[in-house]
Order: structure tokens, then C-alpha cells, then sequence
């Protein structure tokens, strides 16, 4: 079975002229590689395409593949990263993770959280600030956290997210709006613990891979898991395995929000808890890091047992299952 293998090269971003926190949900070469490895021990043939302008050459000169290990996170527009699966679906070529529906909605957190509220899942209440005269319209108590509505890898997020007044909200957002050309969103403050849940598996096969409580080290920035303390995790952030009654409660949330936003294959949830020590949605990554070593969901799978190898394992067979056909020509393959 072929598998081909869509991507976002930080590199190659950069050297277009994308700054470093531009090109920071970007892969790098070893997480391709790392991959790419873990893919040829299973028993799957590989072929690298890369980015979506290289899919479509690709398609235009007739290349196809049994099923598409996708991580391209996209470059431009609301559904970047549904942009990819789109043309997939189009040319009927099976594929990893998650759907173009999926992909367009939890890429915009304000969206998501409408969703997640109308599931009954708890998450901070907000707003969103389109244009600064919006903050006049936020009746939410301080302190208030703001942040770019539709980035990940911490981006846009520093010490200066968290507000306290009514001066602070208004120059986080003026910041933001200028920097990131996209609404802010604006939400209550969490002060509770913080946790990032692996999820492997989808619908009802859903399962909760571990649970790992984000732990901000002496000299890390702020009151959050930030740009900087996620670029500079090994000297601003410690990770810890949680078990125990708001982990567990922390991980139903998680799984139950999954479900309920038909995510698929694997991803992450990160949550916080409120002052009650409730844990709250905060956002859902359908499209996690991969990197073996640095990326959250595989530290965390490697905290709870699971090795590299058998993550993507998981996520090729939750994906074949999808394709009943492909899933019985790999088995037979196999056997």
C-alpha cells in the first residue's frame, strides 16, 4: 500500500520570507522523517508530496496513492487546513485525521466553543473583538485572556494575554488584530490547573491516550502555555503524567468533546480548570504535532506507554477503517 505524505516544510516557508513565528505550526524535516520511518516499518510503501501547489501537480500529472498520511496545516484563508482534505475527497483519495468540515470549524475557536457549549461541555465564557470599538461591548469580569481566534502552537499568546483592565484589553487586542489580520477572542481567565489530553481513535473507538498536566516552570513567561514556552519547552515547561479525580474528570471532558466535534483518527485537547476546579474546554487541536520528541502528543503517548510507532499504527488503522476496501487489501497485504 502506498501511502502518500502531505505536509508544510518550516524551512522551506522560511526561506520564502515567513518570519519564525509565522512558520511555527509548520513541520520539520524530522518530523517527516520520523514519520516517514515509523510508516516503512509498519510495511506501507511512502512518498513524500509535501505542500498543497505540490498535491495539485502532483494530481495534474496523474500521480495518486492508496491513502494520504495528511499534516499540512495551510498557509492562507479561513479553511486552511481543510484545504487539502477537500481535494482529497475531490479526487476520492483516502486520507488521515480529520474532514474538511472538521478541519474549517475547530481552526476557528469561537466557533468551536459554540458547539462544545451547545454539546453541554463547559468552556470560559467570551467575546469577540473584530474591531476595537468591540471592547466596549464586553461585559466579561476581569481578568480576561485574549488571543488570536484561529492559530495554534501558542501563537500570539504572551505574558501581556492575560488582562487586568480595561487599557491592558484594549492594547492586546489593537496588537493582535494588527499583528494576525483576524479577530481576537476574548475569554474569562481560567486560574486552575492545565492539561493537554491525547485522543487516539474515532467516535465511539475513541479513547483517551494519556493526560498530561502542563506545569510552568520558575522562568516561563506569564500565566499560560505561550508561544515562547511552547518554542522553549525544555527550559520554561515541565510535563506530568495526571491521574488523578480532576485528570480523570479532565479526560472525559476531553474525550466527550472529541466525540461531539467528530474528530478524527488522533489529536489533542488542551483544558483548563476554573476556579472551582472544574476542567473547562479550551481548544481542540485535530491535526497535533508529530514531531517524536517535542510535539505534546507523542511526549504524552510516550509517558503513557505508547511508542512512536504504535501512535501512527493507531492513526493509519482508524483512518483504513474508514475505507473498507483499502483496510482489506492492507490486511491481506499483510498476511
Amino acid at each position: 500500500m502506498v501511502v502518500g505524505i502531505t505536509y508544510d516544510l518550516r524551512n522551506e516557508y522560511i526561506a520564502m520570507g515567513f518570519s519564525e513565528e509565522d512558520a511555527a505550526e509548520f513541520d520539520s524535516e524530522e518530523t517527516i522523517d520520523a514519520i516517514e520511518k515509523a510508516l516503512s516499518d509498519l510495511g506501507y510503501k511512502t512518498e513524500r508530496i509535501g505542500h498543497i501547489k505540490n498535491l495539485v501537480k502532483y494530481l495534474s500529472q496523474g500521480k495518486r496513492w492508496d491513502i494520504v498520511f495528511n499534516i499540512a496545516e495551510g498557509c492562507f484563508g479561513a479553511g486552511r487546513e481543510a484545504q487539502i482534505p477537500a481535494i482529497l475527497d475531490a479526487y476520492k483519495i483516502a486520507y488521515t485525521f480529520s474532514d474538511p468540515l472538521v478541519l474549517s470549524l475547530t481552526l476557528n475557536k469561537a466557533v468551536t466553543k459554540l458547539i462544545v457549549q451547545n454539546l453541554g461541555i463547559a468552556t470560559p465564557a467570551f467575546a469577540l473583538v473584530e474591531k476595537l470599538s468591540d471592547i466596549d461591548s464586553i461585559s466579561l469580569p476581569f481578568p480576561l485572556f485574549v488571543k488570536p481566534v484561529a492559530e495554534g502552537t501558542g501563537k500570539g499568546i504572551s505574558a501581556a494575554s492575560k488582562t487586568t483592565n480595561k487599557d491592558d484589553l484594549y492594547n492586546v487586542c489593537f496588537d493582535l488584530l494588527d499583528r494576525f489580520k483576524q479577530p481576537a477572542l476574548v475569554e474569562t481567565h481560567l486560574p486552575g490547573r492545565e492539561f493537554t489530553v491525547g485522543i487516539i481513535g474515532t467516535g465511539e473507538k475513541a479513547r483517551v491516550a494519556g493526560v498530561i498536566e502542563v506545569l510552568l516552570n520558575e522562568h516561563a513567561e506569564g500565566d499560560s502555555y505561550s508561544y515562547i514556552n511552547k518554542k522553549k519547552y525544555e527550559e520554561l515547561v515541565s510535563y506530568r503524567l495526571a491521574d488523578d479525580k480532576m485528570a480523570r474528570d479532565t479526560a472525559k471532558v476531553a474525550l466527550d468533546a472529541w466525540v461531539g466535534l467528530k474528530c478524527l483518527d488522533a489529536g489533542r485537547i488542551d483544558i483548563r480548570s476554573d476556579v472551582n476546579g472544574y476542567p473547562n474546554f479550551i481548544e481542540v487541536n485535530p491535526l497535533a504535532g508529530l514531531h517524536p520528541i517535542h510535539s505534546d502528543l507523542p511526549i504524552l503517548c510516550r509517558l503513557s506507554g505508547i511508542s512512536y510507532k504504535e501512535l501512527i499504527d493507531e492513526i493509519m488503522k482508524s483512518a483504513l477503517s474508514r475505507y473498507p476496501a483499502l483496510m482489506q487489501a492492507n490486511q491481506d497485504n499483510i498476511l
